[in-house]
């Protein structure tokens, strides 16, 4: 049986998971919860999100809490933070921007309120999320930020122009938070998964030609799943990577 890390520094500690309810959210969740923290988080599935807090309530020591929001509304977005801060009683010194939707589109069919709502829902609320949770970090002398890239736009992969675009940019995001709130102890980092076996990848996307795709490209032929991303996730979180900041951290099987 294979035993994995502890992270002292992460039991009571408060974390905010952003698109938690599902897929690797909702694994990083409840990974955080295993871990002792106190752990909120957000999303605009109520019922699966409150399924999920339920599920898990008994078992952890402190929630987890769930809020549903919409992330793309930025005032919604800061009251579900603000809800979440009470719940927890404390500073949020961990946040895990994790949502996002990468609904393929084609080139040609895109609106203009199409592309506002792709980077809305991909990018935007990453840096508001952010601005909302900064007066704790710093109030708290320091804390870890992780923004959830993809290796889509690494593979110059096409039919989804502005998951990919959003993508990319969480990156320049990562870094320029980075340069700004390092004096205040808050690192930034990005976490870049490659092509996760959830439910959604699943049942809409991975086919035949997909597992062909993988195994051309993965070095380890073996499938990425949430926990894997998530094992991450926890040591970016945690006081083992005090000074990791302004990276990105890949884990996609040895694909880019």
């Amino acid at each position: 049986m294979t035993v994995f890390a502890r992270y002292p520094s992460l039991a009571d500690r408060r974390v905010l998971i952003t698109g938690g309810a599902t897929g690797i959210g909702a694994c990083l969740v409840e990974q955080f919860a295993l871990q002792g923290a106190a752990v909120g988080f957000i999303d605009i599935d109520a019922a699966a999100g409150k399924a999920l807090a339920a599920k898990l309530q008994d078992g952890a020591r402190r929630g987890p809490y769930f809020v549903a929001a919409d992330l793309t509304d930025t005032a919604a977005l800061q009251r579900a933070i603000h809800t979440l801060r009470d719940a927890l009683g404390g500073r949020i010194t961990v946040l895990l921007n994790n949502a996002a939707n990468d609904k393929r589109h084609a080139l040609e069919s895109v609106t203009p309120e199409q592309w506002d709502a792709g980077l809305a829902v991909n990018l935007k609320h990453q840096f508001f999320a952010a601005q909302a949770v900064l007066p704790d970090m710093r109030a708290a002398g320091g804390g870890s930020i992780v923004n959830f890239g993809s290796i889509s736009w690494k593979l110059k992969q096409g039919g989804m122009p502005a998951y990919t675009t959003a993508k990319a940019a969480v990156q320049g995001l990562t870094r320029s938070l980075a340069r700004d709130l390092g004096p205040h102890n808050i690192r930034v980092n990005t976490l870049v998964p490659g092509w996760v076996m959830t439910d959604k990848q699943l049942a809409l996307w991975v086919d035949d030609a997909a597992r062909a795709e993988i195994a051309k490209g993965q070095c380890i032929n073996q499938p990425l799943m949430a926990e894997h991303i998530a094992r991450m996730a926890l040591f970016l979180a945690a006081d083992d990577s005090a000074m990791c900041t302004a990276q990105d951290f890949i884990v996609d099987g040895g694909w880019v």
